[in-house]
């Protein structure tokens, strides 16, 4: 997802839909929920009364994220490391709100192309479920022109995809995906990918101050919601919206996707 007049892009990961790690046993039905269009008729309560929604509301956090050097591969690196750091801080307490156990991923950052779950995608950045493992790979275009908050966001966009797990969501979902075609495929992968957005804005409304990102909040949603149109992940002015709407209420509860109007992730 390429952010314009913004040299670097939003990382997200595609294809977390195949990655074939969801379990059938995942997938336990009570309290049914009436399903939007392109959803089955029930919708499994991991996704639409997960514990993670009763975390409550973020409190500003105080992280140590370190100034990038141009160039330096060394430098980025502690980057991504401070934000990971600051990342694990924030959704440990978000967690343990909510009375849910959380436990950090792994992070692998290089500068090649390969990692735990195979060729890192261009963007970047990517989660590998199966073992829990945020894959990240130093891009030339960042060693050029390092601007903070879309390298941040590679970290901020993935810690979604890990919360996800953890809380049962991500499996949920492939099973559903699975179990569909054609544009209901489409649409599941959307809300994924825009209920990693809402949470990586949870996550801003608590931190954005630490990052420094260079940019008003405001000029960066605009700029995302003018980035490049991805199927997976659906257009950039709902990706903008979920965003945002994760940042300026600072709550996890404002993410459910997943009972969205199709319009909304569309």
């Amino acid at each position: 997802m390429r952010i314009p007049l913004i040299a670097a892009s939003v990382c997200m990961v595609a294809g977390l839909a195949l990655s074939g790690t969801a379990h059938a046993a995942t997938v336990p039905t009570t309290a049914p929920v009436a399903a939007p269009a392109a959803l089955p008729s029930v919708l499994p309560s991991v996704l639409t009364k997960n514990k993670i929604y009763r975390s409550g509301t973020a409190s500003t956090l105080s992280c140590a994220i370190p100034a990038i050097r141009e160039g330096s591969a060394a430098s980025l690196e502690t980057f991504h490391r401070a934000m990971a750091a600051c990342a694990n801080r924030f959704w440990a307490t978000r967690f343990r709100a909510a009375g849910m156990r959380y436990s950090p991923p792994k992070i692998a950052i290089t500068t090649g192309s390969g990692s735990v779950c195979g060729k890192i995608t261009s963007n970047g950045a990517q989660y590998c479920p199966a073992q829990r493992t945020i894959a990240i790979r130093i891009m030339k275009r960042d060693l050029r022109d390092p601007f903070r908050m879309n390298i941040a966001h590679s970290v901020a966009h993935e810690w979604g995809h890990h919360v996800q797990e953890l809380t049962g969501m991500l499996d949920a979902q492939n099973v559903l995906y699975w179990r569909a075609s054609g544009s209901a495929r489409t649409i599941l992968s959307h809300r994924l990918e825009m209920q990693a957005e809402c949470f990586a804005g949870v996550f801003y409304s608590a931190t954005l101050d630490s990052i420094d990102p260079g940019i008003t909040w405001e000029q960066w949603v605009d700029a995302v919601s003018r980035a490049g149109e991805s199927k997976i992940h659906g257009r950039p002015a709902n990706l903008a919206y979920w965003q945002d709407r994760g940042y300026s209420r600072g709550s996890a509860r404002s993410c459910n996707t997943w009972t969205a109007a199709r319009a909304d992730v569309s």
